[in-house]
């Protein structure tokens, strides 16, 4: 079921939300940064299976690890996601929704042969970055 969209709350509102990136956000360019400094060549912006209607922001196809960067408020982060009190209803069923997506499309990719490396836009890249390492060291020996 869609929600309809909310409604902006101020002109100034409407430009904030404008402005939010889908793809190339700052944590994620400094992720991809960190990992090209490490000598890692992978594909950005990419399904890691065709069928499955998801994106991963990396994705090292012969290793099979996708990760993800995911942003505090969109994905609702623990420590730093916030809820905004206009329109809550309708934020607090759309951040739900993405955090619910999340799992099913990480649970269905891990049991597909996957490893799943997942970020916040708040760590530091040089930590995802070991992550991604440590996943692609157990890719290439076979570990779970």
């Amino acid at each position: 079921m869609r929600l309809a969209p909310p409604r902006p709350t101020s002109a100034a509102a409407s430009a904030v939300m404008r402005g939010n990136r889908r793809r190339d956000t700052r944590p994620e360019i400094a992720v991809r940064s960190e990992l090209h400094r490490r000598g890692l060549r992978f594909f950005k912006h990419r399904r890691p299976v065709r069928d499955l209607r998801c994106e991963a922001d990396i994705v090292f196809p012969r290793a099979r690890v996708a990760v993800f960067i995911d942003g505090c408020f969109w994905h609702g982060c623990p420590d730093h996601g916030t809820r905004p009190a206009s329109n809550a209803s309708y934020w607090k069923a759309k951040i739900d929704r993405n955090t619910a997506r999340d799992r099913r499309n990480g649970e269905w990719l891990q049991s597909n042969g996957w490893h799943i490396v997942r970020g916040w836009e708040h760590e530091p890249p040089a930590h995802i970055a070991d992550r991604v390492e440590s996943a692609l060291l157990r890719a290439s020996t076979g570990g779970a």
